[in-house]
């Protein structure tokens, strides 16, 4: 334990801001010099070159009484490696001069719990948005579990990128949402897939369209962020849980606010969002997440400090949160009543099922009219082009421009019957769906029935017409990450759903190779 009046000091400087802050039972210090570029984004080695000439005068503005310092933590990763380097080798320096410990903070998992610490939430699904990364997260038996991320860019620096084009200040964040006040909406693409994004596609999308620049600023935000709360409704709806925190430098975005705000009230779920302070990148989150990972006895000898840039928050044994299951899981309706995912409300009867997507609230209205007119049409054609090709499905009955009729499958969710066998069930389902040209689109175990000796697979709301490689690992990518996010054995299942999906579909090695290499991009960009 920390005495009374003991303190721990925090230095962040993974990107662009060199932070350090002092925590004990409050915040007690903190001062920020960050980097701004003379023009363009930031440059790795010179946001370093930053830190090393500010480092002495920002440590010293809060080391105001160093024989009060009980540890020194730092942001070990993810980041730019020459900003971690600098930042790294002065926090040991410090932890020598004071002889006390060091602390190795993820930069990711510090966001989390500083917001949680701010916003007094406990167990939340956590929208995670900042320059580098854009990930939904959520904790489960002793790690924070990341249910979805960016395939490609983070969401800030997708945003820096598309100022850039404009001569647009960095960071361009704050700019974009100025001019996207006086815009209106133009149609860019929008892909969400299954719990992940992509927004380079929406990006060069915006910086080619020759739309007035309030327009495509406020479509580019509209599109973006309906992007990340529909991931984050996904999350929530599959995770059962009922706290939604927003984090990172992009939160403090008052229409991302806002979107997230409405979708949590139309599920009766909580909303927060730490003051601005604490949003973007700084010390206190480091001394505050240090502070308490040095109560639960973790600490990092000198010889094992070394910097680590791609450093995943799902790599973090959070020991000091071991006594919390973080179960996931409401048990929904089996035997009939209304069921809500995260974009339908199902209505279970006798024989069948009534699948309905209502408007969302969130979204912009002409963009909301889009998706759920593109995905009731592509669903019913694709659950019928997958049954006649053997592949178990619902019989479609009826559809509107809204709304689907179906068989009623009777069995019990994946989800909650997660054993090797009826994994393995799954990866037949799932090889023989790739055998027809198809992706699901949404491949977790939400959308999966286990019935009898079968896998039956729903809700192809995302799915599409594909033999493409690229579209098949990413298919496989959002199963196994699900499914590593709500299991405890999680490589004994991906063998076996491997085995499945490789004894019925001969191109498997192909998509599971592709697979690995879409697992390695999430990571930070």
């Amino acid at each position: 334990m920390i005495p009374d009046d003991g303190l721990v000091l925090g230095l962040e400087g993974t990107a662009w801001n060199l932070s350090a802050a002092l925590f004990g039972d409050d915040l007690v210090a903190l001062h920020s010099a960050p980097y701004v570029p003379p023009k363009g984004g930031i440059h790795p080695r010179e946001a370093a070159q930053h830190h090393a000439s500010v480092m002495k005068e920002v440590v010293s503005r809060v080391l105001t009484e160093p024989e009060r310092i009980r540890a020194v933590a730092f942001s070990q990763g993810p980041g730019l490696g020459p900003s971690l380097r600098t930042v790294a080798t002065a926090a040991r320096a410090l932890s020598i001069a004071l002889d006390v410990p060091l602390v190795g903070v993820n930069h990711c998992v510090a966001h989390v719990e500083i917001g949680r610490w701010a916003t007094g939430f406990s167990d939340p699904i956590v929208l995670y948005a900042s320059g580098a990364n854009t990930q939904v997260l959520g904790y489960l038996n002793g790690r924070y579990r990341i249910f979805g991320e960016t395939l490609d860019i983070g969401l800030g620096n997708g945003l820096d990128k598309f100022a850039r084009s404009h001569d647009l200040p960095h960071p361009g964040g704050p700019a974009i949402e100025r001019l996207a006040r006086e815009g209106s909406y133009i149609e860019l693409p929008y892909t969400v897939k299954g719990m992940d994004l992509a927004f380079s596609g929406l990006v060069s999308a915006a910086q080619e369209s020759s739309a007035p620049l309030e327009d495509v600023c406020f479509s580019l935000q509209e599109t973006a962020f309906a992007m990340c709360v529909e991931v984050t409704e996904r999350a929530l709806a599959h995770a059962g849980k009922d706290e939604v925190l927003l984090v990172g430098g992009v939160g403090a975005n008052s229409r991302l606010q806002e979107m997230l705000r409405v979708m949590c009230e139309e599920r009766g779920a909580a909303f927060a969002v730490p003051e601005r302070t604490f949003l973007g990148d700084n010390g206190a989150m480091i001394a505050y997440t240090g502070k308490i990972m040095l109560e639960h006895g973790v600490t990092l000898p000198l010889e094992a400090s070394q910097i680590r840039p791609g450093y995943r928050a799902d790599e973090v044994e959070v020991t000091w949160r071991a006594k919390e299951p973080g179960e996931v899981f409401s048990v929904g309706p089996h035997e009939g009543g209304v069921a809500r995912g995260a974009e339908a409300v199902v209505e279970i009867g006798g024989e069948d099922v009534v699948k309905r997507r209502p408007s969302k609230r969130y979204r912009y209205p002409a963009l909301d009219r889009r998706l759920i007119a593109e995905r009731t049409r592509a669903e019913a054609r694709l659950i019928a082009t997958a049954r006649r090709a053997g592949v178990p499905t619902p019989v479609i009955r009826d559809i509107t421009a809204d709304t689907i009729v179906m068989e009623r499958i009777r069995g019990e969710v994946l989800k909650y019957v997660t054993t090797p066998e009826t994994i393995r069930l799954a990866g037949e389902t799932v090889g023989r769906l790739h055998g027809t040209g198809i992706v699901h689109g949404d491949l977790t175990t939400s959308n999966m029935i286990v019935r009898g000796d079968q896998c039956v697979l729903i809700d192809f709301g995302l799915a599409a017409t594909s033999s493409e490689v690229e579209n098949r690992g990413v298919d496989l990518h959002v199963f196994f990450q699900t499914l590593e996010s709500t299991t405890e054995n999680f490589e004994e299942l991906k063998a076996a759903f491997v085995e499945g999906y490789t004894a019925v579909f001969p191109e498997a090695d192909e998509a599971l190779a592709r697979e690995h290499e879409v697992e390695l991009r999430g990571r930070y960009l």
